[in-house]
């Protein structure tokens, strides 16, 4: 931040900044309508923002009223005249229902189109279909509409017959280019529409005849209807003639390859049988060699025989290490069993007996010969048990190393087979891939020439059109809201260039928002035929009092009160700063001040023509050399002296700008309480800014309806050059009423006014 009484980057301020005064400080204003007075940072002048507020639009809204009516009431008449020239148009709507996928009867995969199944695009491509002029053409050639006055006339064509009866020349246009034409021009009136959220399409025709609209909406959904299902007939159609070229080829390459397969396993005497499970054959027909399948067999038989001996060699070897009465094959026996029993019955007798008898009595050895008939026969045939587990072993031994022999002679008869069998699979293959590809084709044959006939469409008419009863346009009352809002918005938009090419200065806020100025006070301008001498002898008057705010505002204009010199100045002549100048002065008199009122303008005075002074004296003859007594005259205010202009000189700026000017303050600080001084315009002229850069503070005059904004900006950034102290602006000739100013400075003026008159009406009574 630039320190106190100095501007920002230097001494010299850039053109942009305006440097006011408050506080008899300097004020650096920046760009952004901040400044800075010493105190702080802050804002003053136009916000951009306040353009906005309520007031400010309805200030503009009344200033450009009439040309805001007239541009309502003119697009109101527009409106009302192109709704009674439009002709009537009617709309006849009907409704489509498209499904995504076709019912199907049978589910063949690949006939539905793949757009079918890829959710909104295909309701859109369908949307597109609707609008397509292949469509339009089938409808115009369908209800011969080449033949139809009515649309011949929408599509700007003469009928054939029309022309023939009036006897003009026969210019009409080829087939295909009035079709052209025609389809065009139904494409324009057609409109399609897809409801959000839904399968449901709607197609709208629009024209002057309400059956017309209905037969073409009518003819659009059946044409697409039947147009849908031509191209599903017309793919499965494609699709059977590519099937049954592609059967004939598959079905000749089949047969050739069969035919090199039974000759190859001719040659080769390849037998092969088809493979089994359990008890029948496998669900695939798998086949072998013969071969192949003996091999199987043996290598079966050999693991059985196999298993078997190993089962009867482990019994051998359990009857070799084991009594042979301990077998359990011997035990088991029933013969060994009945006759254990009886040695067990002997042996009791024996035993009983033998506590009778002795040993070698007849009867105990007849017993004791019994018991070894009975063991011996025990032990023969325990011993044939054991020799049936040796002929087990050795019968199933012989019959492993049989099995064995036949199964290595299978193995080299099998290792040969595969040789020989190489090409054989791969012919086998061969003829396996042709004959799956055969059926596959053969099946998808069946299911096209069955799915082609069925006749199914996922396309259907839900509503059919009606020939409307009443038009669709024009509609009067929205034509009427559409011309209301477009003269609303011409009006405004015209208010609103209006505004922006408006440089005028009009009001007070303007002195604040088009000039970044403070406002110092607004003056009224005078009835016709009233003289500011006048107004301002009667000191209730809207002029007095306005010139007392002003005075006000300029005693508290500075933190040290009054400053002891004041400029005023405007940018150009004729905007009242010689009346500002002398009503300030007086107004300051009547406060008691001593005043000294300086006429500065050297080059076209007018303070003393305003108060019948001698002009043969004054301030030009002071810079010259004389004294200050010399040259001041009275006015009849005893706290008032009056400096004119005087003689005028040859060279008023080198004047201004010499050592007298300087001298002539310092006498007015000294004697007077203020110096006023009516200083010359702004525009044009070095005599302004020479004074504003050496008295103490200025203010700039700014006539109402006279001033652009561009001149008093000049003006003022040149008093700023000249680092002169701008107290801010004052508005002159201001009328609130024809302004539409709002109720602030209108309502204190009338009420003044309105005073002071009537105290005068009773002071006359």
């Amino acid at each position: 931040m630039a320190a106190r009484g100095e501007y920002e980057g230097g001494a010299t301020p850039p053109l942009s900044d305006r440097m006011l005064t408050s506080r008899y400080q300097p004020i650096v204003v920046r760009d952004d309508d901040r400044y800075d007075d010493g105190d702080g940072w802050g804002s003053v002048g136009f916000d951009e923002s306040q353009r906005l507020q309520l007031a400010a639009i309805w200030g503009a809204a009344l200033k450009h009223k009439w040309v805001i009516i007239g541009s309502v009431v003119g697009c109101l008449l527009l409106g009302v005249a192109a709704t009674l020239l439009m002709q009537p148009l009617y709309t006849a709507q009907t409704l489509l229902q498209i499904d995504r996928e076709s019912s199907k009867v049978l589910n063949v995969e690949g006939l539905v189109p793949a757009e079918a199944l890829t959710g909104d695009e295909f309701l859109v491509t369908q949307v597109g279909l609707l609008k397509s002029e292949t469509l339009a053409r089938r409808v115009v050639q369908s209800l011969n509409l080449g033949q139809d006055r009515t649309f011949l006339r929408m599509a700007g064509q003469e009928s054939p017959d029309r022309r023939r009866a009036e006897g003009e020349p026969d210019k009409a246009k080829s087939a295909a280019t009035l079709e052209s034409e025609l389809a065009q021009t139904l494409m324009r009136k057609t409109t399609v529409t897809q409801q959000r959220g839904s399968r449901l399409v709607s197609i709208a025709f629009t024209s002057p005849d309400p059956t017309l609209s209905a037969r073409v909406a009518n003819a659009l959904s059946a044409n697409f209807v039947t147009t849908s299902m031509e191209r599903r007939f017309e793919s499965s159609s494609y699709a059977r003639t590519f099937l049954e070229e592609r059967l004939r080829q598959v079905k000749q390459k089949l047969e050739e390859t069969e035919k090199e397969l039974v000759a190859y396993a001719a040659r080769q005497q390849i037998i092969n049988v088809a493979t089994e499970s359990g008890s029948g054959p496998t669900a695939d027909g798998a086949t072998q060699s013969l071969t192949a399948s003996n091999l199987l067999a043996l290598n079966s038989a050999l693991t059985a025989a196999k298993a078997e001996r190993i089962k009867a060699e482990q019994r051998w070897r359990q009857a070799l290490s084991t009594p042979v009465l301990s077998l359990l094959e011997v035990l088991g026996d029933p013969t060994v069993q009945r006759l254990r029993q009886d040695r067990a019955t002997l042996s009791a007798a024996y035993q009983q007996k033998l506590k009778i008898y002795a040993p070698d009595f007849p009867e105990m050895q007849q017993l004791q010969a019994q018991i070894d008939e009975i063991d011996r026969q025990i032990n023969a045939v325990a011993n044939a048990n054991l020799s049936s587990i040796r002929s087990q072993y050795e019968i199933a031994l012989k019959q492993e190393r049989s099995f064995a022999e036949q199964v290595e002679k299978l193995k080299g008869s099998f290792m040969d087979l595969r040789e020989r069998n190489i090409q054989y699979t791969i012919l086998q293959r061969e003829v396996d891939t042709n004959r799956t590809l055969y059926e596959g084709l053969l099946q998808r044959y069946k299911e096209v020439g069955v799915a082609g006939g069925l006749g199914s469409n996922n396309i259907s008419i839900v509503d059919q059109a009606l020939a409307p009863d009443g038009p669709s346009s024009p509609k009067p009352l929205i034509n009427l809201a559409i011309a209301l809002m477009l003269g609303l918005g011409l009006g405004a938009g015209a208010t609103v260039l209006l505004e922006l090419l408006d440089e005028s200065i009009r009001t007070p806020d303007d002195i604040v928002a088009k000039l970044g100025l403070t406002l110092v006070g607004a003056i009224p301008e005078l009835e016709k035929g009233a003289t500011p001498l006048n107004a301002l002898s009667d000191p209730r008057s809207a002029f007095t009092e306005a010139y007392s705010s002003a005075r006000t505002s300029l005693q508290f204009s500075t933190n040290e009160g009054l400053p002891h010199s004041l400029l005023v100045t405007s940018s150009r002549p004729s905007e009242g700063k010689s009346t500002t100048a002398l009503a300030l002065a007086r107004s300051f008199a009547h406060l008691g001040l001593r005043v000294l009122l300086v006429d500065s303008d050297l080059r076209n005075p007018s303070l003393h023509r305003v108060l019948s002074l001698n002009n043969s004296v004054g301030l030009s003859n002071f810079l010259t050399g004389e004294e200050l007594d010399a040259v001041m005259q009275t006015i009849g205010e005893p706290a008032m002296a009056v400096v004119p202009c005087g003689p005028l000189p040859p060279n008023p700026a080198e004047l201004l700008a010499g050592a007298r000017f300087p001298q002539l303050l310092e006498e007015a600080k000294a004697r007077f309480d203020l110096l006023v001084i009516d200083g010359p315009p702004v525009i044009g002229l070095a005599d302004a800014p020479i004074l504003a850069s050496r008295v103490a503070a200025t203010v700039l005059v700014v006539e109402a309806g006279g001033a652009r904004r561009s001149v008093v900006r000049i003006a003022t950034k040149r008093l700023l050059q000249a680092r002169a102290r701008l107290l801010g602006a004052l508005l002159t000739k201001f009328d609130a009423k024809s302004s539409s100013y709002g109720y602030g400075y209108g309502y204190s003026y009338a009420y003044s006014y309105e005073y002071g008159q009537k105290r005068l009406d009773k002071d006359a009574a």
